[in-house]
């Protein structure tokens, strides 16, 4: 049986307060589009989930949109996004559909993906989009109604 000893018990309580200031400065400053680096879904080209079937490594095409630079494995790709990008992003801003589903934030890969109803959904990793599939539209619906708060 694992137990905290008081030393840790204690350590835990000083940091407490610390953890949550610092989650909360962490959260009002997340922005609207999940970006390593400033890139977009890790570089992977939004449209080609739609025309590939999944993700493929964008090229040197691309495109800033909303705080992100998004890239494309074709012109004909990054042409398409720039005339709708709405309809290519992911939704939940590409950060982890599950978890906005639970009401937080959480990175995701290009690999954990999903395309429901013509809307690309990421996940943080395979087992998170495991968990997503179970109830599609009940997480989209709790998604949703948590959304507006989630960013702060």
């Amino acid at each position: 049986m694992n137990r905290l000893t008081r030393r840790a018990t204690l350590g835990l309580g000083l940091a407490a307060p610390a953890l949550l200031l610092t989650g909360r400065a962490a959260l009002a400053a997340e922005p609207e589009i999940y970006a390593e680096a400033g890139i977009a879904i890790d570089g992977s080209d939004p449209v080609a989930y739609f025309a590939k079937n999944g993700p493929v490594p964008g090229g040197s095409a691309d495109h800033d949109w909303k705080g992100a630079t998004w890239r494309f494995a074709t012109p004909d790709n990054a042409a398409a996004f720039r005339a709708d990008p709405m309809a290519y992003a992911p939704q939940f801003g590409g950060y982890c559909a599950f978890a906005a589903s639970r009401g937080y934030l959480a990175p995701t890969i290009p690999e954990a993906w999903t395309i429901h109803k013509g809307q690309l959904f990421l996940n943080a990793n395979l087992r998170a989009r495991t968990l997503w599939l179970q109830d599609i539209e009940g997480n989209i619906a709790k998604g949703r109604a948590n959304w507006p708060g989630i960013l702060g």
